[in-house]
């Protein structure tokens, strides 16, 4: 019997493909064509090719940046999924304590980036802020708007109180589903509790891990509204991310082709990078 198909349902899926096509490739092509083109007003553009990529990737201020990037990045990753995978092992399975700790974990993750700057703006500041004053009364010199170090640590500290709850959420969803016939049979063997860590539950929470170091590290990689409320891209240019230089070209220096240029670029990047550690851990993972 010849299979039928009905071809109603693409009507279903129409007001889909016109959402995105307004909510996401528009604007792309916008970008693109901002980045090869130059104006000067009155809606007039002229041909400038490649000029705006080649003047960003010559620029000392774009890889000033992505450095920035990259190591808030990794010091991030480095700490919230060994901390969030430590979080997980400790949670009760059973029990009133479950609904409990699934509720604290969720918390941060409810409060809005900007309200999460604005909370830690005022938090370390040493005339008002709990964080600022207790640490000025112990005698410590502690200033995120003026020093370098301070301000890097109370980002840092900020993103893993914001963030490591999505981890521990992703681990401990690994970790109830396995089944407690492997737990059984490693205490029969005599199993330590790092054996079990190794060959039991680590095994089986490998793919939720490649959602939380992709998720954690697009997230970390493209921050912006947290550091731009506590330090505004300071002290200096210390904490001007990526995303932050973005917004000052575009809107504050109102440079349109540099800013779609260096957008494009930043986008790649991302879907670079993103795209290695896919590959690199699920091919690892297909190996054993």
């Amino acid at each position: 019997m010849e299979k039928t198909w009905n071809n109603k349902a693409w009507f279903m899926v129409l007001p889909v493909l016109v959402l995105v096509a307004f909510s996401a490739v528009i604007p792309l092509m916008t970008v693109v064509n901002y980045s090869v083109q130059d104006t000067f007003g009155n809606n007039e553009f002229f041909w400038a090719g490649t000029d705006w990529f080649t003047d960003v990737l010559h620029s000392d201020r774009f890889w000033d940046a992505l450095t920035r990037n990259l190591i808030f990045s990794a010091i991030i990753l480095a700490i919230e999924i060994p901390l969030g995978i430590l979080i997980a092992l400790n949670m009760p399975k059973k029990g009133l304590g479950v609904p409990v700790c699934l509720v604290l974990m969720s918390l941060p993750l409810l409060i809005p980036w900007n309200v999460v700057g604005t909370i830690w703006q005022v938090f370390g500041r040493v005339d008002i802020g709990l964080l600022g004053y207790t640490l000025a009364a112990l005698g410590i010199n502690y200033n995120y708007v003026n020093n370098v170090f301070d301000a890097w640590v109370t980002l840092i500290v900020m993103d893993i109180w914001h963030w490591t709850s999505l981890v521990v959420l992703l681990c401990y969803a690994g970790l109830v589903s396995i089944p407690d016939a492997y737990y059984q049979a490693a205490k029969i063997d005599g199993a330590s509790r790092w054996s079990v860590f190794r060959y039991i539950q680590l095994p089986k929470m490998k793919r939720v891990l490649l959602i939380a170091f992709l998720l954690r590290f697009m997230d970390s990689f493209m921050i912006y509204t947290e550091p731009f409320v506590v330090t505004g891209g300071g002290p200096g240019n210390a904490t001007t991310f990526l995303s932050i230089d973005l917004v000052k070209t575009a809107i504050g220096q109102f440079d349109l082709g540099p800013a779609a240029a260096l957008s494009i670029i930043y986008f790649l990047i991302i879907l670079l990078l993103s795209w290695i550690f896919y590959t690199v851990m699920t091919t690892s993972d297909a190996q054993k």
